[in-house]
């Protein structure tokens, strides 16, 4: 039986996602602890993977079983018990064996969140990032984003892709309370694809690269044209996308 997991975490602390062999990744940490509650040796695979430092609000991931579970509220709550603070699970439903984490989403949703004063409440959770920007200017470089498909220029080199297409249906920078918002969703990206137009931004921002230099780099397909890569502490995953079927007997469940 294949079962999905919805799940959050602050990635501080880990070297992302995915296994590294020098340092403790979230996919490992939840593997161990689901392995233990489950009382066998339990694989996982997540929706795609986050860089090290990187958040996430809302990630999935699934694991195959043989026998059923018994799925209860007591059972999460053990689940999260044996879990560190910074990672939680919300829920774990079962699914059709067609339907898989990574490729059966069909968008990603990410925001990169920055603030111009420190806040003790806030640490690791945001860029805190003093410099004037001009947003409007900014928000004229996301508007290009949305009108391109190629971005090996934002993507880290030696990135092991068959291609660098990505379809984009929402970038636009957004002042949000004491925040300042970039908000990006598309149907894949691209390794440190996010906060390289981030850095890269910031730099119109500033005034320190035009509009039509930005488009340059688009249009350039070589990473040694972008900025620099903001920092991985303001970057949130925030939704994943699926069909609804792949919740459906989640639903089912839910009903009963």
């Amino acid at each position: 039986m294949r079962y999905f997991i919805q799940l959050s975490y602050r990635g501080t602390a880990y070297h992302g996602w995915q296994f590294q062999p020098n340092g403790i990744s979230v996919q490992e940490v939840l593997e161990q602890k689901l392995s233990l509650i489950l009382k066998e040796r339990i694989a996982i695979v997540g929706s795609g993977r986050t860089d090290a430092g990187v958040h996430a609000e809302q990630q999935f991931a699934h694991f195959d079983i043989e026998k059923p579970i018994a799925l209860t509220d007591l059972m999460i709550h053990a689940l999260n018990c044996m879990l560190p603070s910074d990672i939680a699970i919300q829920s774990i439903f079962p699914v059709d064996p067609a339907s898989h984490a990574r490729f059966s989403a069909t968008t990603r949703y990410y925001q990169y969140r920055i603030r111009k004063q420190k806040s003790p409440f806030l640490d690791f959770l945001v860029y805190v990032f003093r410099p004037e920007l001009n947003i409007d200017l900014m928000n004229e470089a996301a508007r290009l984003v949305l009108q391109h498909t190629d971005f090996e220029s934002f993507s880290k080199v030696r990135t092991n892709v068959s291609h660098f297409r990505c379809v984009i249906y929402r970038a636009e920078w957004v002042v949000e309370h004491d925040q300042l918002v970039f908000h990006i969703k598309a149907n894949r990206f691209l390794y440190g694809m996010v906060r390289t137009l981030v850095g890269t931004m910031l730099e119109v921002g500033q005034g320190r690269m035009t509009v039509a230099e930005f488009k340059e780099i688009l249009l350039a397909n070589d990473r040694r044209k972008a900025g620099r890569s903001a920092p991985a502490s303001g970057l949130f995953l925030v939704e994943v996308g699926y069909p609804s079927e792949v919740f459906s007997k989640k639903m089912m469940n839910d009903e009963r």
